[in-house]
C-alpha cells in the first residue's frame, strides 16, 4: 500500500527534480537587474502554485480511493483468515475472491499508476524558459552583500528584515543565510562567508529547525576564518564542530594543522629576531602629518549613499534659492511656471519639480518594459559595449515614433532648458534591480577618449536631464563624490546640470554616481544633450568658468 509519507517523499523528490531541470535549461535573462521585470515572476509563480496545487488534490483524491480500499480489504482479510476453508466454503466468497484477484486489484494497480501530473508539468515546461538562472542568483545574492557594506548593515540586521522604509518584514531562514555565505565562498570573498555562516549558526542556536546542520556550517565558518588568517578561532570552531560529530575527517586534519600553525607562530623568538621586528614595526609605523589624507572615492561615494559625507556652508547654503521658472517668458511657461529649485552651486545642479504627471510615467514605464535590456558600459579600451558588476539595471530607449508623449518630453526639456533636442540622443529609461547602481562615471568624453561619441556626429554631452519616475523607500541616491552633493529621487522631478564648461572643457567635478537602491523600486529616465546645435544656444565663454554660477 502507498502511504501518505512515501507520497510526501515522491512529491519532494519530484519537485526538486523538476527545479533542477528549469534552472539547468532556463535562459540567462539577468533578471535581479531590473525590478520592473522581476515582477513578472511572481505572477509565474503564482500560477506555478495553482497548478502544484490541482496536482496535489488529485493525488490527494487519488490516495483516498487507495486508502479506503485497502481499509475494506483489511476487515475482510481478518475475518477470513481466522477459518479460511470455512470463509471460502460459502461459495459467494469464493467468487468475489477470483474477482477481487483477476478484476479489481488490476483495477488498483492501474490507479495506483495513474499519473496524475500532466497538467503541471506541462505548465512547468512551458513556463521554465523564463526562470532565473545560476547567474540570476548568484547576482542577486551579491547585490544584497553590497548593500550590506554600502549602507553598513549587520547581518542580523538584513535577516530579521529590519530595513529602513519596508512595509512588511521578510526574515531569512537558516537556510538563506547558508546560501548567502556559501555564494561568498564560491567567489572566494571569507569575509561575507564569516558574516554570514556566523550568522546561521547563531539562527540554529536559537533553535531555528533547519535542514542544514552546525557540522556542515561549522566546517565552512572555520575555514573561512582561517583564510583570514584568524587562526585561535579557526581552531575554536574546529573543536566545536569535532565535539558535534568526532569522525569528521576534514576537520581533525584542520585541528592538527592549526594547532601546528599556532605553536609555530607562538615559538619564542630569538633576541635577533626580536630586535628586527622591533626596528620593522618602528619604520612601518605611520608618520603624522599636518593635514588630513583625502578620502578614496569609494569611501566618498558610500558615505553620500548613506547621507553622510562632506556638508555645504551655511554661505553657500544661502546663496541657492527656490523659484518659479518660465526660462525668459517661454510661451509654454509664461502662465504656469515650474517650481526650481537649486540643488548646489558648483557644479551648478538645479530640479524642476512635477516635470512628468503619474500618467505620464505610467505610460513612459510601460512603453519601456517590454524593451528594457541590461544596461551596458563603453570599454575604454576596445569601445565594445558590455556589461559590468558596477552598473545594475536596465534599460531601454525611446524615439519619438514610440508615442506622442515623447515627443512633449523633449519639447518640455528643450522649453526649460533653452537647448536643441534634434541632436540629443534619445530618451533612456531605466529601472534598477536588487541593489541597482551605477558607480562613479562621467556622461562626457574625455581628452584620452576622442572618439566617445564620433558615430553620433553631434559632439560631446553637454548636458544631462534626468528625471525620476519613482520615489525610493531608501537609497538610490544621486551623488557627486568630489564636490559632496547628494541629490534625492522625487517622483516626477528632473534634475539638469552641465557636463561642459562654457569653453567646451570637461567639468570633472561632474564624476557622478547612482547609489545601491537599498529598499524600493527605482525608475528614472535621462536625456544627453550634445554640442551640435547649441552653439549659439550656448554660446563658448572666453575662460572655462563663464557662466558658473559664484
Amino acid at each position: 500500500m502507498l502511504s501518505f509519507r512515501s507520497f510526501r517523499m515522491e512529491l519532494q523528490c519530484l519537485w526538486c527534480f523538476m527545479l533542477l531541470s528549469c534552472f539547468q535549461q532556463s535562459l540567462s535573462a539577468d533578471f535581479y537587474t531590473s525590478i520592473g521585470q522581476m515582477t513578472d515572476l511572481l505572477y509565474t509563480e503564482k500560477d506555478l502554485v495553482t497548478s502544484l496545487k490541482d496536482y496535489i488534490r488529485a493525488e490527494e483524491s487519488k490516495l483516498e480511493k487507495i486508502k479506503q480500499w485497502a481499509d475494506k480489504l483489511d476487515s475482510l482479510s481478518a475475518t477470513a483468515t481466522q477459518d479460511p476453508e470455512g470463509f471460502l466454503g460459502h461459495p459467494v466468497n469464493a467468487f468475489k475472491l477470483m474477482k477481487r484477484l483477476n478484476t479489481e486489484w488490476g483495477d488498483l494497480e492501474s490507479l495506483v499508476l495513474k499519473d496524475t501530473t500532466d497538467g503541471f508539468i506541462s505548465n512547468l515546461t512551458s513556463q521554465r524558459q523564463y526562470f532565473p538562472t545560476d547567474d540570476d542568483q548568484t547576482g542577486a545574492a551579491k547585490a544584497l552583500l553590497r548593500l550590506q557594506d554600502t549602507y553598513r548593515l549587520d547581518s542580523n540586521t538584513i535577516s530579521i528584515g529590519d530595513l529602513p522604509g519596508v512595509t512588511y518584514k521578510s526574515p531569512m531562514t537558516v537556510e538563506d543565510c547558508y546560501e548567502l555565505g556559501k555564494i561568498a565562498y564560491s567567489e572566494v570573498d571569507y569575509y561575507h562567508t564569516e558574516l554570514w555562516m556566523i550568522q546561521a549558526l547563531r539562527q540554529l542556536d536559537q533553535g531555528e529547525e533547519s535542514n542544514i546542520d552546525k557540522v556542515t556550517v561549522l566546517d565552512y565558518l572555520s575555514y573561512s576564518i582561517y583564510q583570514q588568517g584568524d587562526i585561535d578561532r579557526a581552531l575554536d570552531h574546529t573543536k566545536r564542530l569535532l565535539k558535534l560529530d568526532p569522525e569528521h575527517q576534514r576537520a581533525q586534519g584542520n585541528l592538527k594543522y592549526f594547532e601546528f600553525q599556532l605553536e609555530k607562530l607562538m615559538k619564542e623568538e630569538t633576541p635577533k629576531e626580536k630586535e628586527e621586528r622591533q626596528k620593522r614595526e618602528i619604520s612601518e609605523k605611520p608618520k603624522k602629518k599636518a593635514f588630513k589624507e583625502p578620502l578614496p572615492e569609494r569611501k566618498k561615494y558610500e558615505m553620500l549613499c548613506r547621507g553622510e559625507g562632506i556638508k555645504m556652508t551655511t554661505r553657500r547654503q544661502s546663496k541657492l534659492f527656490c523659484r518659479y521658472w518660465d526660462n525668459n517668458r517661454n510661451p509654454s511657461y509664461v502662465l504656469s511656471p515650474v517650481k526650481q529649485e537649486d540643488e548646489w552651486d558648483r557644479p551648478y545642479i538645479v530640479r524642476y519639480h512635477d516635470i512628468l504627471s503619474h500618467s505620464e510615467i505610467e505610460k513612459v514605464k510601460q512603453l519601456a518594459l517590454p524593451r528594457l535590456r541590461r544596461a551596458t558600459i563603453s570599454n575604454p579600451i576596445t569601445g565594445v559595449l558590455e556589461t559590468a558588476s558596477y552598473r545594475i539595471s536596465k534599460s531601454a530607449w525611446l524615439t519619438v515614433y514610440e508615442d506622442p508623449l515623447i515627443e512633449k518630453i523633449n519639447q518640455r526639456i528643450e522649453d526649460l532648458t533653452g537647448l536643441e533636442m534634434d541632436t540629443a540622443e534619445e530618451l533612456q529609461v531605466a529601472n534598477y534591480g536588487v541593489g541597482g547602481q551605477y558607480e562613479p562615471h562621467f556622461d562626457f568624453g574625455r581628452k584620452d577618449e576622442p572618439d566617445a561619441f564620433k558615430e553620433l556626429g553631434t559632439g560631446n554631452r553637454i548636458a544631462t536631464w534626468l528625471i525620476y519616475m519613482s520615489d525610493v523607500a531608501a537609497g538610490g541616491a544621486t551623488v557627486f563624490p568630489d564636490v559632496g552633493a547628494a541629490v534625492w529621487p522625487k517622483k516626477g522631478s528632473a534634475v539638469f546640470w552641465y557636463n561642459l564648461f562654457p569653453s567646451g572643457e570637461g567639468d570633472y567635478s561632474t564624476r557622478h554616481a547612482a547609489c545601491p537602491v537599498l529598499v524600493g523600486n527605482k525608475w528614472v529616465s535621462n536625456k544627453w544633450i550634445h554640442e551640435r546645435g547649441n552653439e549659439w544656444r550656448r554660446p563658448c565663454g572666453l575662460n572655462e568658468l563663464d557662466g558658473i554660477p559664484v
